[in-house]
């Protein structure tokens, strides 16, 4: 069920966000996406020992971690502005193989057959999702396909920090770090939001805060096995908003694109966990 909800406010986020893409620019959004979940962040932080969380003597690696963050959403915040919904959905599926394929280049983890074709197979779902040479390349999918690779880096930066640092630490220097990196490319297209658009603006930081409480809670409860699968309702809930918000119309080689990439995931994700191998860490 946490998941089920994971997939829900997901969904009511990027709607929200796309709606506000009209008028605000993408960079200010998610400069104030962060701003948001930093307050609603600081009373967890403070019962859990205010300013000493902070502490750390790996400061780049956080700042890294920030740095990929703060592109990774700031691409598929432009992203959501450019293409529809449902095709941006199943695009974000790609993480968690760019960080398997990550882990084997920067980490050097040993990856077997039956995973690296797990891997080839989940390519190719986007390759079908993105179609290159059969029609004009949609920016606003490669902007997803890149926000993906970004946070596959930020999720082997975090499996690095979780090695000396808390979570609590980790989760207190990447709202003040993505932050402040998106605060850089926001202030180049600054403009105050409406009324309006203010209480939107808190509305999509606190959706951002709930959903990333149920992730937690949902791998906390079952196996990543057990719970992935249900974020496949995603993209049925994406398709859903896209045709009754924005009367977009996911066309067949998405869903089908998307299936193949997301059950390659689940393969990966059971054959990890049947060798003994702690799951990447969502984000």
């Amino acid at each position: 069920m946490f998941m089920v909800a994971t997939g829900i406010l997901n969904t009511a986020m990027i709607s929200v966000i796309k709606q506000l893409s009209d008028d605000l620019h993408p960079f200010e959004i998610g400069f104030f996406r962060c701003l948001v979940g930093l307050f609603v962040l600081m009373p967890l932080l403070w019962r859990g020992g205010g300013i000493r969380v902070l502490r750390t003597n790996r400061l780049g690696l956080h700042a890294l971690r920030g740095a990929l963050n703060a592109a990774g959403m700031l691409a598929f915040f432009v992203a959501l502005g450019l293409t529809p919904l449902a095709t941006v959905s199943a695009l974000s599926f790609t993480a968690p193989l760019f960080a398997t394929l990550l882990a084997m280049l920067i980490l050097g983890e040993t990856v077997g057959l039956r995973r690296a074709s797990g891997l080839l197979v989940g390519f190719l779902g986007t390759i079908i999702i993105l179609r290159p040479g059969m029609e004009g390349m949609d920016f606003g999918a490669l902007l997803a396909v890149g926000s993906s690779v970004a946070w596959a880096g930020a999720m082997i930066t975090i499996k690095q920090l979780t090695r000396t640092e808390s979570v609590l630490s980790i989760t207190a220097w990447a709202a003040i770090s993505v932050g402040l990196f998106a605060l850089i490319p926001a202030i180049l297209v600054w403009q105050w939001p409406t009324g309006e658009q203010w209480l939107l603006l808190i509305l999509v930081g606190v959706l951002g805060s709930a959903m990333q409480y149920c992730i937690a809670a949902a791998f906390s409860l079952a196996d990543t096995t057990v719970v992935l699968p249900f974020d496949f309702l995603k993209l049925t809930w994406a398709s859903l908003a896209g045709f009754l918000l924005f009367a977009e119309v996911p066309d067949l080689w998405t869903w089908i694109g998307g299936t193949v990439i997301f059950a390659s995931t689940i393969y990966i994700a059971h054959r990890e966990r049947k060798q003994g191998k702690s799951p990447m860490p969502l984000d």
